[in-house]
């Protein structure tokens, strides 16, 4: 586990404890936190096996996979499964953490777990990718299951995979429900409608929902308050914003689509980027050209004039890591760990950051951003959107009975909007900034039904 992580739910603990009115009636109450914290800091059980996998070129290769179930105090593990050549066993393990972490916060009746699986999926065929679904399914299929371990997509797998997986659990385990086993599937094969835009849409809206919403409301007294989060939104609120997005992927690209077509806030989207490129136009990017051209070139935006020209799209041409120190108002990043760290936070000219990918900014840039009044909407609050999607499906699955779209989204917003109510007051009239205040009360959710369940002793 990330010694971050690890820090910060110390942090939130040692809170916790102080505050001497949560869990009053605990016998022993050093014991009680000494427990929590080893609890909290490791996972319950970490699966790792190689995938025997056999190519097109009739060759053999043996691939490294990992399924992490955190906790499972508040439900069944839950967690996506990420096809990435940077999986290994620390990182899958700090996002199950973050997971338990995030359902806690979103009272999503979940535990938390992730699987990964250490490969380049653009460097295998359909047929290699099928495989290797399926091999992990087999692998792991006594460990997952509707009421133990429910995965879902991540970076890198889609409903593609999903639906191969389910296909494979299926097989294995005949005559025993499996619509619930994955979440993330087409709707043709039991999947939710609006479950792969849920995170983008989420993402966008909790952006949303504090500039316009939370700050229209609470204007006046937000202008007395001496915070200097309240500084900086009332700075920027009402104004025209730059914006830039940082990943274009199924998250990246519906929280742009979103930005693009809301005409609640005075903002334009002038950059964009990918794992190839990134792109400017000081006058605003179309966005809507942009995610047409992914569409049928494998994911990838435009990375030459002729691709530009071809899309209908004017920009400038720039390196893919240009993108986070751009002078825009608003920076949303929606693509790798460890995106603004030590050795460029102090180049970051935004006065806001969306965190659409887990675990975006390092601490040390955590810390020089709060000093700076840079407002984090951090991941555990605003990438909830997928997972709060996937319960739906899950309930879905398992009553069969399907939700139309505007009737999930009306769920999602409801729900996020219940998690902002919750904490934007807190963070607005608090020492701590709105990541450790999330992690606080995540923390406390968890503490307390462990409290309960009887397994601090």
């Amino acid at each position: 586990m990330h010694t971050e992580t690890k820090k910060i739910i110390q942090d939130s603990l040692d809170a916790l404890f102080e505050n001497e009115t949560f869990l009053p009636d605990i016998p022993n109450r050093t014991q009680a936190f000494t427990s929590l914290s080893a609890i909290l800091s490791t996972p319950n059980n970490i699966h790792k096996s190689f995938l025997r996998v056999p190519l097109d070129d009739e060759s053999v290769v043996r691939i490294p996979a990992y399924r992490v179930q955190h906790n499972n105090a508040l439900g069944p593990y839950k967690g996506g499964i990420r096809f990435h050549e940077s999986v290994n066993e620390e990182e899958v393990v700090n996002l199950a953490l973050l997971m338990t972490l995030k359902n806690a916060l979103h009272q999503v009746p979940f535990g938390g777990g992730k699987g990964g699986i250490a490969i380049n999926p653009h460097e295998y065929s359909a047929k290699e990718l099928n495989a290797i679904s399926r091999k992990y399914v087999r692998y792991f299929s006594d460990v997952i299951g509707p009421d133990k371990d429910i995965p879902a997509p991540d970076m890198g797998s889609g409903e593609r995979e999903m639906d191969w997986m389910m296909a494979e659990y299926k097989l294995i385990h005949p005559g025993i429900a499996y619509l619930g086993s994955f979440t993330g599937k087409s709707v043709v094969n039991g999947g939710s409608l609006g479950r792969r835009e849920a995170t983008g849409k989420g993402v966008y809206f909790t952006f949303r929902y504090l500039l316009y919403d939370y700050v229209k409301a609470n204007e006046e007294l937000l202008s007395k308050s001496d915070n200097p989060f309240a500084k900086t939104t009332l700075e920027i609120y009402n104004r025209p914003l730059k914006m830039a997005v940082q990943g274009f992927g199924n998250v990246g690209s519906v929280a742009a689509l979103e930005a693009y077509n809301c005409k609640l806030i005075q903002h334009k989207i002038v950059a964009v980027s990918d794992r190839n490129v990134t792109l400017f136009n000081e006058e605003g990017l179309n966005i809507p050209a942009l995610v047409d051209f992914t569409k049928t070139n494998d994911g990838d935006l435009p990375s030459t004039e002729k691709q530009l020209l071809d899309a209908e799209v004017k920009a400038e041409i720039k390196d893919r890591n240009s993108l986070v120190t751009l002078p825009v108002d608003v920076l949303l990043l929606a693509a790798m760990e460890n995106q603004i760290r030590e050795d460029n936070m102090k180049d970051v000219k935004a006065r806001i950051i969306i965190e659409g990918a887990n675990a975006p900014t390092t601490t040390e840039a955590d810390h020089y951003f709060n000093d700076k009044g840079v407002v984090i909407i951090p991941d555990i609050l605003a990438n909830a959107g997928g997972v709060i999607v996937s319960y739906f499906e899950w309930l879905q699955g398992r009553e069969t009975q399907f939700y139309t779209e505007k009737e999930v989204y009306r769920l999602l917003i409801k729900k996020m909007k219940e998690t902002m109510d919750m904490m934007l007051p807190q963070y607005y009239g608090d020492p701590f900034a709105l990541r450790q205040n999330c992690f606080i009360h995540a923390v406390m959710r968890l503490s307390t039904v462990l409290y309960h369940q009887g397994k601090l002793y």
